[in-house]
């Protein structure tokens, strides 16, 4: 937590250092981490011409997309916002009512699988891969409006199978994890 009592400017100051360190935090954590109002940080962004964190996002991921080979971008669930293809990537979800059962805020398990595996697909650095084997564990439950943010990492290669580990966050709380077992299929669709 950033000390009590920092002036205006201060503020300001470490407010642009800390969105160009991690622009993915929202305006309540950024309250919660300056313990100051929402609307403060709201006005402090709006002064600094700072975009708000769905425009920092897909900012961000703008840049990423273009990478991608093995899936088409529509399909990826989330924003990408890092990307090294056959190393790791990272992609944010922010969820949303429509995503929950019905009689729950809960998030739909199908929803949290596919971000993941959208992301395991995507760092893959192949025109064509393929999910041959998912072993998935839930650990948490999530509920609407918590934003998921899901890492991957490559951990292994093996011929035309990729091994990716996929794990999933709610605020640093592991909320999924998945391995992955990709499978290339560039020599086959060239032939």
């Amino acid at each position: 937590m950033t000390k009590k009592g920092l002036s205006k400017k201060e503020r300001q100051e470490r407010l642009k250092q800390i969105l160009s360190d991690d622009p993915f935090l929202n305006d309540e954590e950024l309250a919660e981490k300056f313990q100051v109002s929402i609307q403060t940080i709201r006005l402090d962004r709006m002064e600094l011409k700072l975009p708000e964190l769905r425009e920092r996002i897909r900012s961000v991921a703008r840049q990423n997309y273009s990478k991608v080979r093995s899936i088409d971008v529509k399909e990826i669930i989330g924003e990408l916002v890092d990307l090294e293809l056959d190393k790791r990537g990272i992609s944010i979800l922010e969820t949303t009512q429509d995503m929950t059962f019905g009689k729950t805020r809960v998030i739909r398990g199908d929803i949290i699988f596919a971000q993941a595996n959208s992301l395991a697909i995507a760092v893959i650095d192949a025109n064509v891969a393929l999910t041959g084997v998912a072993n998935i564990k839930y650990k948490l439950p999530v509920y609407a409006g918590q934003k998921l943010v899901a890492k991957a990492e490559v951990t292994r290669v093996r011929g035309n199978k990729k091994f990716v580990f996929v794990r999933i966050f709610v605020k640093q709380k592991e909320v999924f994890r998945g391995k992955f077992i990709l499978v290339s299929l560039d020599d086959e669709v060239k032939q």
